[in-house]
């Protein structure tokens, strides 16, 4: 496998399942040291730790709660003390709440958004500290931010969007610092939460030019890419991984 992270430090929000714990294992397949973040569930998250400790790097799990500002700021500030300085961030955790607008509740408007919008600058402000040229940003938004195409998504396509023009300004402040940052939007994926089988998936297929869900390596082979030396004139984009969900 390729080692263009090698002596890479990570952190990768929500990543012990689905699509960031593939992320946390392709960027140490590459070389990096790696933290990640989990909310619940300790054993997976140190399951996907030993996995990447399997590939001859550092890795370390951190409970947070990406809804506490103050645990999101306490990951990072670990993180870098664990793995000896920070040079990638994935803002990867996220959730979804969906209901029709007379049902919405305002709790769950806030919590999607403390946690998908919130979490993302409190981690981006503190990681940054830590960061020298070269370092990279990535995070997990959503092709919803493009297309919110059936009843209930409206609050978690918001939150999405939020994120674009999140990276367009903050690209600018952390471009003289030779620091990138980019969304990367996948479209439907196969995880237990949201599996390429069934009634609902098969809807979804037939939205996209591709009728098949993506798979988590392939999320995670672009973010490798945006972590990478060969992205560094990348920055403050939103690019599309979906299938043709948007087109």
């Amino acid at each position: 496998m390729n080692q263009s992270l090698k002596s890479k430090r990570a952190l990768v929000t929500g990543g012990s399942r689905g699509i960031g714990a593939a992320i946390v294992k392709r960027l140490a397949s590459e070389g990096a040291d790696v933290a990640l973040t989990y909310s619940s569930s300790p054993e997976r998250a140190w399951a996907v730790a030993k996995e990447a400790e399997a590939l001859g790097v550092k890795a370390v799990a951190i409970q947070a709660d990406s809804a506490d500002p103050e645990a999101v700021v306490a990951a990072v500030e670990r993180a870098a003390v664990d793995l000896g300085g920070l040079d990638i961030l994935v803002n990867n955790a996220g959730i979804a709440v969906m209901a029709p607008i007379d049902d919405f509740k305002l709790a769950d408007f806030d919590r999607i958004f403390a946690v998908n919008v919130r979490a993302v600058f409190v981690a981006t402000q503190a990681a940054v500290k830590h960061m020298k040229e070269g370092g990279r940003i990535i995070n997990i938004g959503s092709t919803n931010a493009e297309r919110m195409p059936f009843v209930g998504g409206s609050v978690y396509a918001m939150s999405k969007s939020a994120l674009q023009g999140l990276v367009q300004g903050i690209s600018r402040d952390l471009g003289p610092r030779g620091i990138t940052i980019n969304n990367v939007q996948p479209g439907p994926v196969d995880t237990d939460l949201n599996p390429a089988t069934g009634e609902f998936a098969e809807v979804m297929k037939k939205l996209m030019a591709l009728p098949r869900y993506g798979h988590v390596d392939e999320i995670a082979s672009f973010v490798a890419y945006l972590a990478g030396p060969e992205a560094g004139y990348i920055t403050g984009a939103n690019l599309m991984i979906d299938g043709g969900f948007s087109a």
